[in-house]
Parts: C-alpha cells; sequence; structure tokens
C-alpha cells in the first residue's frame, strides 16, 4: 500500500518564510533607524571628545520593541555596518578605528544593553510591557551597562583615574535618562498596539 505524501509541510513552512522574513525586516529597520539618530548633529560635552547623539535612544528602543535576540541582532548589524566603513556613526564616521577610540566602550556594549532592556522587557516584565514605567526599567538597565562600558572605554583610551572617567561620562546621564523615559513611552504604545509582536 504506497504512503501517503505529507500533507502538512505547504501550510506550515509558509508562516515560518513569513515570520522570517518579518524578523529580518525588522532587525533592518531598526538598524536604519539606529543610523539615522547616530548621524542627526552631534553635540560635543564634556571634556572627553563624545558627542551626545540619539543613538542610545535608538539602540534601547530596538531592545524594547525587539525583544532580547532581535535587538542584539539589529544593533550587531548597525555595528557591523559602521565597521565596514559607512558613515553611519557619531560625526558621519564609519571604520574599525572608531572601535579603538574615545567612545568604544559605548559603541562595544550598544547590543548588550539593547539584548538587556529586551530580555527585561520580554521575559522579565512580559505583560507589564505595555505600561511606560516598566520598559523605562528596562531601558534603564541598559543605560547603566552602555554608561559603565563607557566609562571603562575611555578610562583606558585616555589614561585617566576612575574619577576623572566618571566625571567625563557625567554629562551624558541627564540626557539618556529622558532618552529612556520616551523610550518607555514609545514602546509600551507599540507593544499596546501589537500585542503579539514579542510572542514568538
Amino acid at each position: 500500500m504506497p504512503m501517503a505524501e505529507p500533507t502538512t509541510s505547504p501550510t506550515t513552512s509558509a508562516p515560518r518564510r513569513r515570520s522570517t522574513a518579518t524578523d529580518i525586516a525588522l532587525i533592518a529597520a531598526f538598524a536604519a533607524l539606529i543610523a539615522a539618530c547616530a548621524v542627526v548633529g552631534g553635540i560635543p560635552v564634556g571634556g572627553a571628545g563624545v558627542d551626545i547623539t540619539l543613538q542610545t535612544f535608538g539602540v534601547l528602543l530596538a531592545g524594547c520593541v525587539l525583544g532580547m535576540v532581535r535587538g542584539f541582532l539589529a544593533v550587531s548589524l548597525y555595528l557591523l555596518l559602521g565597521a565596514i566603513g559607512l558613515p553611519v556613526f557619531a560625526g558621519h564616521t564609519g571604520g574599525l578605528s572608531v572601535f579603538t577610540g574615545v567612545s568604544a566602550g559605548y559603541l562595544i556594549s550598544f547590543p548588550f544593553a539593547a539584548a538587556l532592556a529586551g530580555f527585561l522587557v520580554q521575559f522579565v516584565f512580559r505583560e507589564q510591557r505595555t505600561r511606560a514605567v516598566f520598559v523605562f526599567v528596562a531601558a534603564m538597565a541598559g543605560t547603566v551597562l552602555n554608561h559603565v562600558c563607557g566609562t571603562i572605554g575611555m578610562k583606558i583610551y585616555l589614561d585617566v583615574t576612575w574619577r576623572q572617567a566618571f566625571t567625563f561620562d557625567a554629562p551624558f546621564w541627564v540626557g539618556d535618562i529622558v532618552k529612556a523615559l520616551v523610550v518607555g513611552i514609545v514602546a509600551a504604545e507599540v507593544h499596546r498596539a501589537f500585542p503579539r509582536l514579542l510572542g514568538r
């Protein structure tokens, strides 16, 4: 008796393909968003020569909206585009030299900051991710990680004391807290509008 051919593959593979295509599109879109945020007029502050941009806003928003894995991949794609020479970093710069400069600590921490914020939104706060205060807390966790790594990077690159490194980092806090607050509001609204965005 001949065996019946499986009939489930056409119905199961199509949603999987659509899911993968959606993930890739979201990752690429947020990488482009971060690049756009980075090149919007940087404002130099402090004595270390690091500009304030909307870069961290895009990084944290990617994590809080896309979740841990897709947020990490979106930010990693952005860094890859900059590493191969595209001018997507602050000051319209690109190339590998940026990863050995004064802002290297901040840049290297970006994927992990996005992943941490995404992990908290996706797996810790879960049903509370439609409330801005919880997403803000997740974004602030990523912000703290970003600042810690940035401070370490400045200490190493500038060969200064810890006190001086923290002094160089201090002016960025007010702006980054505001960015985290906006991320909390925006991402919570996104999850309210698309409750299944992190369901897969």
